[in-house]
């Protein structure tokens, strides 16, 4: 299946049967305004249709299938959306005490982000409006690009919720994570009222995205802290191969998948019943910081690596198989014991030890730069999205702070808890089943 097929935020362009001059019509109709600046430049727009028609024409050979995911839907897109190879994620804080200006705020950045994922600029008038003594109203570094598979999906944070007396439609497992053993959080680095998570498979249209975003939302909103990130450490749909993270392993092998609908029902969306009507539909995200200690590890030989991890470092094959997808045998011994050691990690995150708990991981590599002491601030920004982080999450962190082998070689240092609402109907503004 592939990944216009795994999800049902995403669509393709044109349909069977087309002519190629309909074609060509549906793909100037389609064009963004960014894209077509960004081709044309702001003096050739000028030239006339023509020049115009010459490029749609040629557009509609050279391009490839939509690369617009549908904003609106059922679910929020950026969950089970296949995932895109960057990410820029940002907590904000709220600085006004003002539920209208809030709301209006939701609704003025809903009607951008409809924008900036179909490819278009953050308003009509864009990076070439707002006249000689007004900024131009789109900050225009994504002039040219295509909208790259953006995603943009919002979650809201525990204290959004006494701010604005919403405390009786807080769900109850909206709460800071406790504190698990090992953690060295960085209060600068953790919570937040609310969050955006922009997924793309081009770093500048995240970017872009998160950017004009922050932006409007200055008086009402600010930044407490971001993330940019790369090279996803998850496959959420059959169609794409596991990925390695910075320790050099696959990452997500047995991962929930976009084409499992019964076990995402299960374990992602939140049902009416659960607790707050206004998020059926929806899920929780959990977002931590876990920087890991790349320089040791890079000292470690291969074996300890594999006994640490649980699976072979070239294949992905659990300890003892040969495939990536094998099924776990965790009562194999060999020689030295256990195949698979009773700590390793990839036996404390399975659902064979955990009682059936799984969760859908969306995590990134990140990268930034040194810590001033030579080594490298770099790690893996984690996101899971789960129907309850209390019964689902928890249980897992927790088993794995307490023995995995992995802990020699991270350290959690940022973590974050949001409620993430369900997709939006075609009159529905990010937020609107829980402010009306």
């Amino acid at each position: 299946m592939s990944s216009q097929d795994s999800n049902s935020n995403h669509r393709t362009a044109g349909e069977p049967g087309t002519s190629a001059a309909g074609e060509a019509r549906s793909q100037f109709q389609g064009l963004s305004r960014r894209r077509l600046f960004g081709a044309v430049g702001a003096g050739a727009a000028l030239v006339g249709a023509g020049a115009v028609g010459g490029y749609v024409a040629s557009a509609a050979t050279t391009e490839p299938a939509s690369d617009v995911v549908d904003f609106r839907g059922e679910h929020q897109a950026g969950i089970v959306t296949p995932a895109q190879d960057r990410m820029h994620f940002v907590a904000f804080d709220i600085t006004t005490d003002s539920r209208e200006d809030f709301v209006s705020l939701l609704k003025e950045w809903t009607a951008m982000a409809e924008r900036l994922v179909a490819g278009d600029e953050t308003f009509p008038d864009g990076a070439v409006g707002g006249g000689e003594y007004k900024p131009p109203s789109d900050t225009g570094e994504a002039l040219g690009l295509s909208a790259s598979s953006l995603t943009l999906t919002i979650g809201f944070g525990p204290g959004l919720f006494s701010r604005f007396g919403l405390e009786s439609s807080r769900p109850a497992s909206l709460a800071d994570l406790q504190h698990f053993p090992a953690d060295n959080l960085d209060p600068r680095r953790s919570g937040g009222d609310l969050c955006i998570q922009a997924c793309a498979n081009d770093p500048q249209v995240a970017v872009h995205a998160i950017r004009n975003l922050a932006r409007v939302g200055f008086g009402t909103v600010s930044v407490k802290w971001s993330q940019l990130g790369f090279g996803r450490t998850s496959s959420t749909s059959t169609s794409q191969a596991t990925p390695r993270n910075l320790f050099g392993f696959k990452d997500g092998t047995a991962n929930l998948k976009a084409e499992d609908p019964s076990l995402l029902e299960d374990n992602v969306w939140v049902d009416e019943a659960d607790d707050q009507p206004w998020m059926a539909g929806g899920s929780f995200l959990v977002a931590r910081r876990i920087r890991m200690l790349i320089e040791s590890w890079d000292r470690t030989v291969l074996n300890e690596q594999e006994r640490v991890i649980g699976r072979s470092k070239g294949t992905g094959a659990p300890m003892g198989l040969k495939d990536e997808f094998d099924s776990l045998d965790l009562d194999s011994k060999g020689p030295d014991g256990l195949l698979i050691d009773k700590d390793a990690h990839v036996r404390l995150a399975s659902k064979e030890e955990l009682g059936g708990i799984q969760i859908l991981r969306r995590g990134y590599n990140f990268t930034d730069g040194s810590d001033g002491f030579g080594h490298l601030d770099a790690g893996l920004f984690f996101i899971a999205y789960c129907r309850d982080p209390l019964t689902q999450f928890v249980p897992m962190q927790l088993a794995l702070a307490r023995k995995d082998l992995l802990n020699e070689y991270i350290q959690h240092v940022g973590s974050a808890v949001f409620a993430c609402p369900p997709g939006l109907g075609e009159s529905d503004y990010w937020g609107s089943t829980l402010f009306g």
